[in-house]
């Protein structure tokens, strides 16, 4: 029998835990709003067209924050043709996922149904397409109190009070070439829009917190001296950087899915490292602060894979220029065409989903937002007609509910393995963990309750 140890001691702490440090990431892609969301047919549609039973789950479940709409359709998305009554709303194309988007939930029905859900909505704004004016509107009319066009506009729309939107992302995976006007080739670019942008929204509402794009994946070559050129430029303005990291393992190689934690741990410490450089560098006694607001996890076939590759990424890589596309036009009722089948190893990709969370709660005192892609799904599963809780509503859950107060270092004892590398696809290549840890490990002390709280995983691939 395999042995390990774990010590704690309450003096050893690493941070505050952030409320908001496990929350979920939306964005209209498929059924997830049209169907789980909104479906105006559904017994138990409210009156903008939601589903009761899947934000009454959510409320249950606790989900402290919520990062909407999106993602790449945001870069494209204009919020003005989404509001009014649904009649006047315009249909566009949304670019980015190949998909009509008729605005049936647009930016109040967005704002609305996280209130229902009982989640602190993290609101991204447009900086492809977009403008600085474009977002400046938008907090003027999410939550500026009255007396202006925007302000009475929402009023109009029906929502008397101010939304009070505290934390607003400038623009999304800014750095992609998948991104519609990405500046993947001008960093420099976006950090100035980044730093102009934020200043203009924060004189419209003091109150606001700004998240600032670095790079969307550590795989992209020009990782991380494109981040650094963006913060150059706008880390005075700006209180945390948006981080973005999607970890894949073959079917064939189950330990490296819980080997995924290692990636995590680098990409967070080399964030950390140049915020603090930049902090140095800039003269100043700023601290910037993390939001890992896409992270997630996920068992991925083999595909073909150009060895070497790395992170020299075309955007023709993306599939954006097939001849052939067709764009889809979802009808939140009719789900015959993108029923999921039952999800393969639920058990352990909840444990990958939960490794993660170990990580970020290791970074407490760094990383203030968290927002798990298909973390919704995690903690509410859904179909047309129900919602139920599959394997990763329980490990989510109680990092919500537990993992409260402050964060504490853990000190292990135990085996380690070594898993070799592979390649998902052009972009997913890892060169291989060594040394991985078969247990993982992260606690929490909620003082005011008088409880300590150790979360464990076994991560060993052949051992129960």
């Amino acid at each position: 029998m395999k042995k390990a140890s774990i010590a704690v001691h309450p003096e050893f702490r690493i941070g505050d835990i952030s409320p908001r440090l496990f929350g979920a990431f939306l964005e209209p892609i498929g059924s997830m709003v049209n169907g789980s969301m909104y479906n105006p047919k559904h017994p138990l549609a409210d009156g903008d067209g939601m589903r009761r039973d899947f934000y009454g789950a959510l409320k249950e479940a606790g989900l402290p924050a919520v990062r909407l709409p999106g993602g790449n359709f945001v870069s494209g998305w204009q919020w003005k043709d989404s509001i009014g009554p649904r009649e006047n709303r315009k249909t566009h194309l949304d670019m980015a996922w190949g998909q009509f988007i008729p605005n049936d939930v647009g930016h109040d029905e967005y704002l609305r149904w996280a209130e229902k859900a009982g989640a602190e909505a993290i609101y991204t704004v447009n900086l492809g397409t977009g403008t600085l004016q474009d977002a400046a509107d938008c907090v003027e009319y999410t939550n500026f109190p009255g007396g202006t066009w925007w302000s009475d506009l929402r009023k109009k729309n029906g929502h008397p009070a101010p939304y009070g939107v505290r934390t607003w992302c400038l623009g999304n995976e800014m750095d992609g070439p998948w991104q519609i006007a990405s500046r993947e080739k001008d960093p420099r670019g976006y950090g100035i829009l980044a730093h102009e942008t934020s200043k203009a929204m924060k004189w419209v509402d003091p109150s606001i917190e700004t998240v600032a794009c670095v790079s969307s994946s550590p795989f992209l070559n020009h990782y991380p001296d494109w981040d650094r050129t963006v913060l150059e430029e706008c880390y005075a303005s700006v209180d945390y950087i948006s981080l973005h990291h999607y970890h894949s393992a073959p079917p064939d190689l189950p330990g490296a899915l819980l080997a995924g934690y290692r990636a995590f741990e680098d990409y967070i410490r080399t964030e950390i490292a140049l915020c603090d450089y930049m902090r140095t560098k800039l003269r100043t006694k700023k601290t910037m602060m993390l939001a890992l607001d896409e992270y997630g996890s996920m068992i991925r076939p083999r595909g073909e894979a150009r060895l070497g590759l790395g992170g020299r990424q075309n955007a023709d890589m993306f599939g954006v220029f097939v001849p052939d596309r067709k764009y889809v036009r979802h009808d939140p009722d009719d789900w015959s065409t993108r029923l999921r089948p039952p999800m393969a190893r639920e058990m352990l990709q909840a444990l990958g989903m939960a490794s993660t969370m170990l990580v970020m709660l290791n970074h407490a005192d760094r990383i203030r937002i968290g927002c798990a892609t298909g973390g919704l799904n995690a903690l509410c599963r859904t179909d047309r007609e129900h919602v139920w809780k599959g394997a990763a509503h329980y490990p989510f859950t109680q990092m919500i509910r537990w993992a409260r107060g402050e964060s504490l270092r853990c000190e292990k004892r135990c085996g380690c393995v070594d898993i070799p590398g592979y390649a998902i696809d052009d972009m997913n290549q890892y060169g291989g963990f060594e040394g991985v840890e078969t247990v993982q490990a992260a606690a929490a002390l909620n003082a005011e309750a008088g409880e300590m709280t150790v979360f464990v995983i076994n991560a060993d691939p052949n051992e129960d």
